[in-house]
């Protein structure tokens, strides 16, 4: 055989390559021009000086990196870690409240017939597909000084008459949980379809009921699905801007109306581009340990990022 005509194997191969290049090349591209150049360029400029408008400035500096540690011409101030912890907070918060909500919800769509789940889950998706800061306003008026559950508040001597749970933490946690609470639940009940009914049989069998039952039968069974829906509610909830601006204001702001106020209101693009690059930085290595953690767990085949 010539040494230019190729075999049947290096085809195949040419013609695999081609494909994966077709199937995932456009999402590469879009990867690298809305992700990778766009923090290329935040990391350039957090290293940059600012100028009296905010804007970056030659010389090259670590000062933003010194901001977000809290130092500066006045000493050191633990704002920004302050900020950085009610963030992880409220996502955290956030987190456990749509896991709290999610397994009644998944188990009752579950006990539907075959042909009415999917219209179930439609139906839990569907908000998510209006715009989210028309939701969130939605939960101001929800929220607010004249709404009946504010009133209930009110009674529970929760708030001051003249008050609403909204602008809050109260509120802010809601709008989180009720925003990304369908991200919970799909993976969810993808775990629970899989549910093998002869281990809580044989649960009950032994006596087991109530807590215990769903502890040692349900619960692992359906841990893939949970650590996959806490990466997805977490992670966005960490640095949501919407739903902390609107319905937290100035009493629950978080890490994503810190960076967003460097860039419009108070102007410091270089500090705004080092909170972000830090940002983003813990967001990866929450990322690894949760990897980390469902290889530990044994849900990794399925609890995938």
């Amino acid at each position: 055989m010539s040494a230019g005509v190729k075999t049947e194997a290096e085809i195949e191969t040419g013609r695999q390559r081609l494909r994966l290049w077709v199937t995932s090349g456009p999402g590469l591209v879009w990867i690298m021009i809305f992700l990778l150049i766009p923090s290329a360029v935040l990391l350039g400029i957090a290293f940059f000086s600012s100028n009296d408008y905010g804007s970056p400035v030659l010389p090259l500096s670590v000062q933003s990196f010194q901001q977000v540690a809290g130092y500066s011409l006045l000493g050191w101030d633990p704002g920004n870690i302050i900020i950085f912890l009610r963030s992880l907070k409220q996502a955290g918060i956030a987190t456990l409240v749509s896991a709290a909500l999610s397994y009644p919800l998944v188990f009752f769509i579950l006990s539907r017939p075959e042909s009415v789940r999917p219209l179930l889950l439609l139906f839990i998706v569907l908000p998510s597909w209006t715009n989210q800061v028309v939701r969130t306003y939605a939960w101001m008026e929800l929220l607010g000084p004249n709404a009946p559950v504010s009133w209930v508040a009110h009674l529970l001597h929760a708030v001051p008459p003249d008050l609403g749970l909204a602008p809050g933490s109260f509120a802010v946690t809601t709008g989180l949980a009720y925003n990304y609470l369908p991200y919970m639940i799909v993976p969810l009940y993808a775990s629970a379809e899989k549910l093998d009914w002869t281990l809580v049989e044989a649960g009950r069998d032994l006596y087991a009921s109530g807590a215990r039952l769903f502890w040692h039968t349900v619960f692992p069974q359906t841990l893939p699905g949970l650590l996959s829906g806490v990466i997805f509610v977490a992670i966005p909830a960490f640095g949501d801007y919407v739903v902390p601006q609107l319905l937290g204001g100035d009493k629950a702001l978080m890490i994503g109306s810190l960076i967003a106020n460097q860039f419009t209101e108070t102007p410091d693009w270089p500090y705004g581009a080092a909170l972000t690059i830090i940002m983003l930085v813990f967001t990866g290595m929450g990322l690894v340990g949760f990897r980390i953690l469902t290889r530990k767990l044994g849900g990794a085949e399925e609890a995938t990022i």
